[in-house]
């Protein structure tokens, strides 16, 4: 009976620790969207916030330490950092053993474990021509042996998933090796990269049809519910692994030391359910953040003055609450692309370029800036933004607003004004500008500051209200004359905006269907070289040069995130690169 007793007894601490360490189903994060999702197959989402969810959905071999700054890699289901041997060509990596996909009915009821397999099938899908993914740029001539198989998918018209790849092999149930055509110094950063979270093929063949609305993955939470463009439940995975929270406070950061000593020894996560609304207008966000309705929220420029002082302090009202404020600069860029094909606007003739140039230093950027963004935004002076790894402090863009030159420019090349004040085509025709845009409050602001700048030099320009799925489907097909968008760091590092203007990147990343063949020399050549290369450095410079040379964008600004954050909620710190920062992150009772 005594031996009965004292197992007894270890199996109820057994149960009370695991019940203290699940995560709280009780414990419910709200949070809002300001643009709708698109869908959660990594292969075929490449905006922000389908992939914030599919970050807590789906498990990268690597991933980032979550306080550390600079970003910095760490392995997630790989059990240690790759080991990479012939000259940097090739990695090997062990995957962690015991890592579950998330309970569904595509395995059956049984619990299926992730293998090295897993990845292979996860990379391949992104070769598959019938995906038309949106990363595929990402692995095209990285990988040995993937270029040929998809060309053989075009010619045959289906790709073979059961073909070996050499640079791809699982050597065993847990071993992968990846075999590169060159060195690739970035390499790390694509098996960190969201969109490579791995799937099980059996998902994928049960939903076929309708992947985006099938998420499974072996990360911390799962897709509980969604009503597309108006709301996404995520519950944490019953299936999730045992990880403890643990990381290590930046040297004299109070802000990290408040983090740490909340969440330290914790396990990983700890809120049970996120609830995410899609509210696209700034107002309706900020009435729900006042109504308690949401636990954080990125201040909506138009209410920076309700929520801060000139020094961008908190006013009394917040603090009263227990508010608190996190800012910094994100590392985004803002930016309206030129389509490089249309009639009107694209091409590389001097009119062309001089027409490019002409309307970007015809937008008041600076108007943008204090009006519209109430000096939440610093201006950009090249397409990699602060933070990231090729930004330079010193650079300065050569297309500054300057309405007079902008007039200039145009009168030079034949750009004439008509009776009504609009200018013409140099053959005489009449000229128009198509911009594509949103339909909330600020994108009419957006619009209003653009035909203002416009009017200003003579050009006509017409906005185009839609959805952001459908420009985004339309710019992929080069099919919009203009739209202002923006991207923000997938890693850190400047590559992953010089590959926005890359030739062959056209109809993937490359929107505005830009393609120089100076620019794509002197990117390819940087992807040869040394991350900390003073070379590579100074060919950031120079194809940022090049691009606004060519007029390829009107370069805009980065914003300054101003996070209020409800006292209930703890660990919260803005990762520059991660997103779904609830995985890290815990909460109290509300008051």
């Amino acid at each position: 009976m005594r031996s009965f007793w004292r197992f007894a007894g270890g199996l109820l601490a057994l149960l009370i620790a695991a019940s203290a360490t699940a995560a709280d189903p009780a414990k419910v994060l709200r949070i809002a969207f300001p643009v709708a999702e698109t869908g959660f197959d990594p292969v075929k989402v490449s905006d922000l916030y389908s992939n914030t969810v599919n970050e807590a959905i789906f498990d990268t071999l690597l991933t980032y330490d979550y306080l550390a700054r600079p970003a910095k890699l760490v392995p997630k289901t790989a059990d240690g950092m790759p080991e990479i041997s012939d000259g940097g060509r090739t990695y090997l990596i062990h995957l962690k053993r015991g890592i579950y996909f998330a309970p569904d009915p595509a395995f059956k009821g049984q619990k299926r474990e992730l293998v090295a397999e897993d990845y292979v099938y996860s990379f391949k899908r992104f070769a598959d021509p019938s995906n038309r993914s949106p990363y595929a740029f990402m692995i095209q001539g990285r990988i040995e042996g993937l270029d040929e198989a998809t060309e053989q998918a075009k010619k045959t018209g289906k790709f073979d998933y059961d073909a070996v790849i050499p640079g791809m092999v699982a050597l065993d149930k847990y071993t992968l090796r990846f075999k590169l055509t060159k060195v690739d110094y970035l390499f790390p950063y694509t098996l960190a990269h969201v969109v490579f979270g791995a799937v099980a093929r059996e998902v994928i063949e049960a939903y076929a049809n309708d992947t985006n609305a099938h998420p499974v993955g072996t990360g911390p939470y799962m897709l509980k519910e969604w009503r597309r463009a108006a709301r996404i439940v995520l519950e944490a995975n019953p299936n999730y692994r045992q990880e403890v929270w643990d990381f290590q406070p930046n040297a004299d950061d109070a802000w990290d030391q408040r983090v740490v000593a909340a969440m330290k020894g914790k396990t990983i996560p700890q809120i049970g359910r996120v609830e995410i609304s899609v509210i696209e207008e700034s107002q309706s966000r900020w009435l729900a953040f006042n109504r308690k309705e949401l636990d954080l929220l990125a201040v909506p420029p138009t209410f920076v003055g309700e929520a801060l002082d000139d020094q961008n302090n908190l006013l009394p009202q917040w603090t009263a609450q227990n508010v608190t404020l996190f800012r910094a600069i994100d590392p985004s860029v803002g930016y309206s692309f030129f389509n490089f094909r249309d009639p009107i606007l694209g091409g590389f003739t001097k009119e062309k370029i001089a027409l490019r140039r002409a309307i970007s230093m015809g937008y008041e950027l600076g108007q943008e800036i204090a009006v519209i963004a109430k000096h939440q935004e610093v201006q950009a002076q090249m397409p990699i933004p602060y933070g990231v790894v090729g930004y330079d402090p010193n650079y300065r863009d050569v297309n500054q607003y300057d309405p007079a030159l902008a007039n200039k420019l145009l009168d030079y090349y034949g750009y004439k004004r008509g009776a009504d004040g609009y200018r013409t085509l140099p053959d005489g025709k009449p000229m128009v500008i198509h911009m594509a845009t949103g339909t909330a409050a600020i994108d009419r602001e957006y619009s209003e500051l653009w035909k203002r700048s416009m009017d200003a030099i003579g050009v006509r320009m017409i906005f185009d209200p839609g959805k952001f799925a459908d420009h985004l489907k339309a710019a992929k097909a080069c099919q919009l004359m203009m739209w202002q968008a923006a991207w923000t760091a997938d890693y850190p590092d400047g590559d992953n905006f010089m590959q926005l203007f890359y030739g062959p990147n056209t109809g993937e990343s490359n929107n505005g269907c830009y393609e120089s063949k100076a620019f794509d020399a002197m990117y390819e050549r940087s992807l040869t070289l040394s991350p900390d290369s003073v070379e590579r450095q100074q060919l950031f410079i120079d194809m940022t040069r090049q691009v606004q040379v060519d007029g390829a964008w009107s370069l805009h600004a980065s914003p300054i995130r101003n996070q209020l954050i409800r006292p209930w909620v703890l660990g919260y710190k803005k990762h520059p690169i991660l997103n779904a920062d609830w995985v890290y992150m815990d909460l109290e009772p509300r008051s």
